[in-house]
């Protein structure tokens, strides 16, 4: 039996959770640390799971020391991912890290130094560098197929981004920006591909649609535009058919003035042969608008993939040739990286395996996406490096 414990135990631990628990593997949740842990203890009742097998914790350091752990998964708010990773990784355990891995530069620096210490093999929650279609695009670049990958182009219009201004999410004090909630999967997966050292960023984002005037803290069923704003329970149920609960009561006004977070940005990434990548996100697409992947060039050739399709493309500059590829996830979470993820994980624990998403490449993407959040405050270029005071505290 593998003895998981979690810290953080929420809708996103669940489900990998369940993923490990379809590979027969012998995965067990012993212990929990939370402050829901009578809810959650309810929830398992209710999809039949005997609660009484768990121990349940509010304190992290309690947990790590009594109980006797072949794995920790952490799934807590974002501001606690690296606080909470550095007690896994000061005690040596193999741990699943959601992204992004810390969300300020105190934070980050204080997980990269823990890392250098620690013997643990982490597993960061970085799905899409191992989709089907991220690795076929590996593999073809690596080729050689379409040259030396020379310029980069790459999208992520979410079409589900209401969650980023009418929940918990649109707290900026969790969050701390998009970038680091979203594009770090894209910077993720980008830096993989390319298998190149970035070095400099520069980034701009806009607030145009989420903000208003209406009072902070209203809720849904507090206000009386349910017809006139698209976003009321009303709309999503009879003008757009995204939910069966026409209610939704208690739900944040998305137009009020303590709505935080951006709703889109974009970036341009020099890397260190002087080729770059320009990366944007919005949060207001809709329905079919919704896209995410990338296009990357070289001289004798272009891939091109988009998770939306399920699809990739090569085009043949000299020849005229186009190949195309499908892939179905549609039944996968994550275009079918989570099952990787979780797999991966299950042979970290049990000591047979590599991580697939390692911690180093988390530390990278979360310092991108500082760089970037800093980039568009000071309307600068930064650098992508640790910087020195910091560094040395």
């Amino acid at each position: 039996m593998l003895r998981l414990g979690i810290i953080g135990y929420g809708a996103r631990a669940r489900g990998l959770v369940s993923i490990m628990e379809k590979f027969n593997a012998g995965v067990h949740v012993t212990a929990v640390t939370d402050v829901r842990n009578d809810q959650i203890a309810r929830e398992m009742s209710e999809r039949g799971e005997d609660p009484s097998r768990v121990t349940f914790y509010t304190d992290a350091d309690e947990m790590l020391d009594k109980e006797k752990l072949d794995g920790v998964l952490i799934g807590t708010r974002c501001s606690l991912h690296a606080s909470m990773a550095v007690k896994v990784l000061e005690r040596n355990i193999p741990l699943f890290l959601e992204k992004p891995v810390a969300t300020s530069m105190q934070d980050l620096i204080r997980l990269r130094d823990a890392a250098v210490k620690s013997r643990s093999e982490v597993v960061v929650s970085f799905p899409l560098r191992v989709t089907p279609l991220v690795r076929l695009a590996k593999e073809i670049i690596d080729s050689g197929k379409i040259g030396t990958v020379e310029h980069v182009q790459a999208w992520n219009n979410v079409g589900y981004g209401i969650c980023y201004y009418m929940a918990w999410y649109r707290d900026e004090n969790e969050t701390q920006g998009l970038f680091l909630q979203k594009a770090t999967h894209d910077f993720d997966y980008i830096n993989y591909l390319l298998g190149i050292k970035p070095v400099w960023i520069c980034a701009i984002t806009s607030k145009r649609i989420y903000k208003g005037d209406r009072p902070a803290g209203l809720t849904c069923d507090e206000c009386n535009e349910w017809e006139e704003c698209m976003e009321s329970p009303y709309h999503l149920f009879f003008t757009r058919a995204e939910t069966h609960d026409v209610r939704k009561n208690g739900r944040p006004c998305g137009f009020a003035v303590d709505t935080g977070n951006e709703d889109s940005g974009s970036a341009i990434v020099e890397y260190e042969t002087g080729m770059h990548v320009c990366y944007s996100q919005n949060f207001f697409a809709r329905r079919k608008a919704h896209a995410r992947g990338a296009r990357l060039l070289g001289y004798r050739g272009t891939v091109e993939f988009d998770w939306a399709t399920d699809e990739l493309k090569v085009y043949m500059h000299h020849v005229p040739r186009v190949e195309t590829y499908k892939t179905d996830t549609s039944q996968m979470s994550h275009g079918g990286g989570d099952t990787v993820l979780a797999d991966n994980f299950i042979r970290v624990m049990r000591g047979d395996a590599k991580s697939v998403a390692p911690l180093s490449a988390g530390i990278l993407s979360a310092l991108m996406c500082l760089k970037a959040k800093e980039s568009a405050a000071t309307r600068t270029f930064q650098k992508i490096e640790f910087p020195d005071a910091l560094a040395q505290s």
